[in-house]
């Protein structure tokens, strides 16, 4: 009973290997996604270039090259996370990683994860700054044509502050 009671334990605790095809496929995840905001990068560098070389001067020149600056700003954070994803799931399921420590066997805490609840506030604290880069990003195509718009505007910028002011206290004691 005993042999057949360590197979099984032996099975299952091998089973944790299949979190493999996830770290694997979000590092190609985070690379393809840094891929693409460097080309929206460069892009947006042809653009600026194109259009001081020609002389003109687009109405929206400006928005349109911040708002190609801050969609790949958007994605490289969106890639972050998927590393933060990819290391620590690796961490939690599979192994420490070992040349992320220092010549005297300290962990570099930027991505070091020991909890599911560490792994989940590193991964939402990087959302949320996604999620505040597309609010900017949304912010500067709008057009305000009213006093009502622009104190709704002053609001929201206020609440993202608030928030973000709060989320950096977030794992913090004093």
């Amino acid at each position: 009973m005993q042999f057949l009671e360590h197979i099984f334990e032996s099975g299952i605790w091998s089973s944790r290997l299949i979190i493999i095809t996830a770290v694997v496929f979000g590092l190609l995840g985070a690379i393809l996604l840094f891929t693409i905001a460097s080309f929206d990068i460069y892009h947006t560098m042809l653009y600026v270039v194109s259009v001081y070389t020609n002389g003109m001067h687009p109405e929206h020149f400006h928005e349109e090259v911040v708002g190609g600056i801050i969609g790949a700003v958007d994605l490289y954070l969106i890639g972050v996370v998927m590393i933060i994803f990819s290391f620590g799931l690796y961490e939690l399921f599979i192994s420490d990683i070992d040349p992320a420590k220092d010549e005297h066997g300290k962990e570099n805490q930027l991505l070091a994860v020991h909890s599911l609840d560490q792994l989940k506030d590193k991964i939402s604290k990087v959302i949320v700054m996604v999620l505040v880069v597309g609010f900017f990003q949304k912010v500067g195509h709008t057009v305000f044509t009213g006093a009502l718009e622009l104190l709704y505007l002053a609001l929201s910028i206020t609440a993202v502050a608030v928030g973000l002011y709060f989320l950096s206290k977030v794992g913090h004691h004093e």
